[in-house]
């Protein structure tokens, strides 16, 4: 009994853990701040892909911007755009064949008429020169002695060979005249008799030598002789004058005063000569002072132009700078493949900002008296003018969508139009896919 009694205090001492307290579970509003955290980031997951498929599937376009004209521009008659070129332009070659000894300038130097800018080695040329200075000098003296014809010492020394010839003549004969004696009485042979006659006449033949070079002494020499002679001075100084020219052209001069626009050779290479199908330049040079914009004027607005006229001219580099212009050179023949005249502006005050083969701009000038008053608006590309319910329109960019917008055509221009309901400035549209409409998302090419 007193077992179990003990039993009883064991069982209500023992804690019994199944009938412990819950644990604690998430709040209500707890549950709700999920729930409204996970619906925020599914609704921006969908926005994100949903902006994507349709900023993919905006058509991509092609835009420029409208250029302003005001009302002081009624004085353009038209617009055109170019290049600037030098007017003048050289490319010097080599005249002759050699290695590069010297090189003094590189490109964008400024140069003076004469200054030497390239020297190639040139002792072969040197001593080819001296060789036909060497044979010049000689021919002129051949030359000089023809002409000056025989000195008073030489004529002297013939006139004393002639008495000597004529002395020894006159013995021979002496002798011949003793043997024809001796040989009549018997005492001499006959072959005696025949080398006394022969040896007199050759004394007299000798004397009668001695007196025509005498003559010919105080003559001179033969005008054909002369003549000869200053054929070959001539011809050996023509020689020495070519080889002259070639040693001068190893050292290549600057033809006129400019600029270095190119250089292609290094030192070391060989060059070839200028007539040589393998010829190339050693250098290009031009005046930057003397430059020209290159214009190709479209049939249609040829007649808005006249000799002379003159124009405004600005570059895409430096558009805030301003160049006066006047026309310089109207091509005397249209080009058919592209139905365009070419004109050359001369740029009357270039500056050191200007560079050959910029883009440039030049707005032609009314003549004075037409120009009390004109059309104002933007000028635009003839690609962004389009056709809608009979009226002209453009559409412009405005917050990555295509805006229409009417315009009226004030004035026709080279490659565009002047036309007012534009303030300028706007971003133009000017290549765009088929049944582009007001409001149109679009993506402009080149740009994410």
């Amino acid at each position: 009994m007193a077992t179990n009694i003990k039993h009883q205090d064991l069982a209500g001492l023992r804690i019994d853990r199944s009938a412990s307290a819950p644990e604690p579970g998430p709040s209500t509003w707890a549950k709700v701040y999920i729930l409204v955290g996970i619906g925020i980031i599914v609704l921006l997951g969908i926005g994100v892909m949903a902006y994507r498929l349709l900023a993919g599937s905006a058509p991509e376009v092609e835009v420029v911007r409208a250029t302003a004209e005001g009302s002081d521009s009624g004085a353009v008659v038209l617009t055109a755009t170019g290049y600037i070129v030098a007017h003048h332009k050289i490319e010097a070659n080599s005249k002759v064949t050699g290695r590069v000894a010297w090189i003094g300038v590189e490109k964008g130097d400024k140069v003076t008429q004469g200054q030497v800018l390239v020297r190639l080695e040139d002792k072969e040329f040197r001593a080819q020169y001296e060789q036909a200075r060497g044979a010049a000098d000689s021919a002129r003296a051949q030359l000089e002695q023809l002409q000056h014809g025989s000195r008073p010492e030489e004529i002297q020394q013939a006139e004393n060979n002639l008495s000597e010839a004529r002395a020894t003549a006159a013995n021979d004969k002496i002798t011949l005249d003793r043997t024809k004696n001796l040989f009549a009485q018997g005492v001499l042979s006959q072959q005696a008799m025949d080398d006394a006659t022969a040896k007199y006449e050759a004394s007299l033949q000798r004397a009668h030598s001695l007196e025509q070079t005498l003559q010919l002494s105080k003559l001179g020499p033969r005008a054909e002789e002369i003549a000869r002679a200053k054929g070959a001075v001539a011809q050996a100084e023509g020689q020495a004058a070519y080889q002259k020219s070639q040693l001068d052209a190893t050292v290549i001069r600057a033809p006129i005063s400019g600029t270095i626009l190119d250089r292609s050779v290094e030192k070391g290479e060989l060059l070839t000569g200028q007539f040589a199908s393998a010829a190339r330049p050693v250098f290009s040079l031009a005046d930057l002072k003397d430059l020209q914009v290159e214009l190709d004027i479209a049939q249609d607005d040829f007649a808005r132009l006249g000799p002379k006229q003159k124009g405004e001219v600005t570059v895409d580099a430096f558009p805030d700078r301003k160049y006066e212009g006047q026309i310089a050179e109207i091509s005397p023949e249209a080009n058919r493949q592209k139905a365009t005249v070419q004109v050359k502006v001369q740029i009357l005050n270039p500056d050191d900002y200007l560079r050959p083969e910029m883009n440039s701009t030049v707005k032609f000038q009314a003549e004075e008296r037409k120009t009390q008053s004109g059309p104002s608006g933007a000028f635009v590309p003839s690609t962004a003018l389009r056709e809608h319910d009979g009226k002209k329109i453009v559409f412009i960019v405005l917050n990555g969508k295509a805006m229409q917008r009417e315009v009226r055509v004030q004035a026709q221009r080279s490659g565009g139009a002047l036309v007012s309901g534009l303030n300028g400035g706007e971003t133009v549209i000017t290549t765009a896919p088929e049944g582009l409409k007001d409001g149109d998302r679009i993506k402009i090419k080149g740009q994410s």
